[in-house]
């Protein structure tokens, strides 16, 4: 067992919960500023079918068409140096209780108005 460890897999600042995009998500337990460094999602590795595999943090946010995040490209980490990721930072304040969310694709929706029925119940 690993004692004295700072590590944690989710700032303290976010947690997993029901969603109503799809499963769990991951949402905001205060408010968060723009511009907000979230952390690493996934880490780049030509091994895997798609280059990345994915981290905790990057294990739950849902797509949504006008986000409040954005997927940040990195090659290097301020922390750990020469390291080919992606981050997710905030791209506009994100109040306390809502859904951290970004846009991407990564299959064709079966119902392409969901998000339109999603923010009609918010």
């Amino acid at each position: 067992m690993i004692k004295n460890s700072n590590w944690r897999p989710l700032p303290d600042f976010l947690t997993i919960r029901s969603s109503k995009i799809d499963g769990l998500g991951l949402f905001a337990l205060r408010k968060i500023p723009s511009g907000t460094d979230l952390g690493m999602t996934h880490l780049f590795d030509p091994r895997f079918a798609d280059h990345y595999i994915r981290l905790p943090l990057g294990a739950f946010i849902n797509h949504h068409e006008i986000p409040n995040c954005e997927a940040v490209f990195s090659e290097e980490d301020p922390e750990i140096g020469k390291l080919k990721h992606i981050r997710i930072s905030t791209s506009k304040d994100i109040a306390q209780g809502e859904e951290i969310t970004v846009k991407y694709v990564i299959n064709k929706l079966d119902n392409p108005n969901w998000e339109l029925e999603y923010e009609a119940t918010q």
